[in-house]
């Protein structure tokens, strides 16, 4: 199957790792290469172009997934904040952010836990959760208003997975509840 006309490498490589999002999602991890290629429209030989071996996409598409989300948090960082635990605020914004559509949600969940079924990536997850936790823990708030602001960030945008919808009013509520902890000295007293 030829390349489609007119899209870049770029957008061939985009493409391929939607497909591959999709397909392993629907098919799981033992899903071919031919189905990830057929999804995007391109021959096998235009997917091993840009990934070599099967390896190389799921770990690309893995990475991207991790990138995405520091990409959301760094967006959400307040330039006018200064005060501690601005980066911690920035990934509440992210985590409960309700522009996503719930379907969407769990798609990315489902997607989440084909992916970390293998031991390549699931190391890959760690060492980015590791260097999360680093990171919002030397963001200049008291560790236990970390632990507990970020687990309860994590454990709500985890809510479509079990499809509770998302109810906005009670996200925002949540998510300024959660922002308001984090001006708190500590949350033991």
């Amino acid at each position: 199957m030829p390349r489609k006309a007119g899209r870049s490498p770029e957008e061939t490589r985009r493409a391929l790792l939607d497909a591959a999002a999709t397909v392993i999602r629907t098919r799981g991890v033992s899903a071919s290469l031919d189905d990830i290629a057929r999804a995007a429209g391109v021959s096998k030989g235009g997917l091993l172009y840009h990934f070599p071996a099967k390896d190389a996409l799921v770990r690309t598409l893995a990475q991207d997934l991790l990138d995405e989300f520091r990409a959301e948090v760094q967006a959400a960082l307040d330039p006018a904040d200064t005060a501690p635990g601005r980066l911690t605020r920035a990934y509440v914004r992210a985590s409960l952010d309700t522009s996503y559509d719930e379907v969407a949600v769990r798609e990315t969940i489902a997607l989440i836990a084909q992916l970390t079924s293998i031991p390549e990536i699931a190391e890959l997850a760690r060492a980015d959760a590791e260097r999360w936790e680093r990171e919002l823990h030397d963001d200049g708030l008291p560790d236990d208003v970390v632990t507990l602001v970020v687990a309860a960030a994590d454990g709500a945008s985890t809510a479509p997975l079990w499809g509770v919808g998302i109810d906005v009013a009670a996200v925002r509520k949540l998510e300024q509840q959660l922002l308001a902890l984090t001006f708190r000295r500590s949350t033991a007293g």
